[in-house]
């Protein structure tokens, strides 16, 4: 159906790349009210039921605001999905290992926020993962991270390969203590 004859405008809606909010809010309302959508925000309507015997009129209005509601709820539904996604990739940005946790632990965190994002029909690669527990691990890593971006080139990593070298320093770490600790109270 043809955009003049459905009576929606063929101007595409403005899209929000998660800057300037203020200003995208602004232009999608203008947006919304040059294509009559505004009411359905504002009024929350519900389309009435045709009475007996309508006229032409009355059946185009109806058509009409079946029409725009519709159109309103997919639209608010996208642009839910779309600040669903904006709030999971903050909190991926800001996610860091913590000093106590575990590379299991931390992996599990990422993937699960990762995998929320997936869902909601958004692409998040898994060299993205990679990068992100590349610089989010604590400075005791160091040494495994070096190691691991002089053998490879670090797009080339595969995240399972990142975690399995970082899991392996941590047992490593982890023995070197309990020997330790075991030498303390054999002495």
């Amino acid at each position: 159906m043809e955009a003049s004859s459905s009576g929606f405008s063929a101007m595409a809606p403005p899209v929000f790349d998660g800057e300037n909010y203020q200003a995208w809010a602004v232009k999608m309302t203008a947006f919304m009210e040059s294509c009559y959508l505004w009411e359905a925000v504002e009024e929350d309507y519900e389309v009435t039921p045709l009475p007996n015997n309508p006229t032409m009129a009355q059946i185009e209005l109806h058509k009409e605001k079946k029409t725009r509601k519709a159109k309103e709820e997919y639209e608010g539904d996208e642009k839910i999905r779309g600040m669903k996604v904006l709030n999971l990739l903050r909190e991926f940005e800001r996610l860091q290992m913590e000093e106590r946790e575990t590379v299991k632990e931390f992996a599990d965190r990422l993937v699960e926020i990762a995998n929320k994002i997936r869902v909601l029909e958004t692409d998040i690669k898994d060299d993205r993962l990679v990068q992100k527990i590349l610089v989010s691990v604590p400075e005791r890593f160091e040494a495994t991270i070096a190691s691991l971006e002089n053998t490879k080139e670090l797009s080339d990593i595969k995240l399972a390969k990142v975690l399995s070298a970082l899991q392996a320093q941590e047992q490593g770490s982890i023995m070197r203590r309990k020997r330790i600790a075991e030498q303390g109270m054999v002495e």
